[in-house]
């Protein structure tokens, strides 16, 4: 199933549903409302300040260029949250996606991670990714328990890798999935026309 077939589409998430849709241009500002409705701490794991509007500008071009696939997640106008699957096809890794996922407060405890993180890895099925990986603060439990249920492991520590506005340094787990391995057992199970 193609992209532009999947989305936009609701699921269901407890006490009601969320619409999920590709984000493209046009979005940022309100990508850039719902940043800045985050904790600080939600957004250390991403390589940018997405509450800077330059930085959103970049990732809409790349979006356009096909560098980052993105989810936005709603409820009506209310925007729950959002994932993105990042390729750099000009480093030594364009096999390899890095998956971000960001829920807000009004997402959590819903199971809206849960629904993005599946969704994501359809999309990097469908992008031919052989492996995925994910990175977080490792206070972040809820998070890599979801992970891991779903076939996430823990593969590095990177000690006092991320610095906060107020300076405090933080340690970041990398979490990792082997795709192509997935991807195998489901066309050996005949499931590879899901994705």
């Amino acid at each position: 199933m193609s992209e532009s077939t999947r989305y936009p589409r609701t699921v269901e998430i407890r006490d009601g549903n969320a619409t999920l849709d590709l984000m493209g241009a046009g979005m940022e500002e309100e990508v850039l409302a719902f940043a800045n409705r985050l904790p600080g701490h939600d957004l250390l794991f991403l390589r940018r300040d997405i509450t800077q509007p330059k930085v959103l500008s970049a990732w809409a071009a790349q979006i356009e260029s096909g560098e980052i696939t993105s989810l936005i997640a709603r409820d009506g106008d209310d925007m729950l949250g959002c994932s993105a699957v990042v390729v750099d096809k000009h480093s030594w890794s364009p096999h390899v996606g890095e998956l971000r996922v960001l829920v807000g407060p009004a997402g959590k405890e819903r199971g809206l991670g849960r629904v993005l993180i599946q969704e994501s890895f359809l999309l990097a099925l469908g992008l031919g990714l052989q492996k995925l990986t994910a990175q977080m603060t490792p206070d972040q439990t809820a998070a890599i328990a979801v992970f891991e249920e779903m076939g996430f492991t823990a593969e590095a520590l990177l000690k006092d890798h991320v610095q906060d506005q107020q300076g405090a340094k933080h340690d970041i787990v990398i979490l990792s999935h082997d795709v192509e391995a997935f991807a195998a057992q489901m066309e050996a199970y005949g499931l590879n026309d899901m994705y």
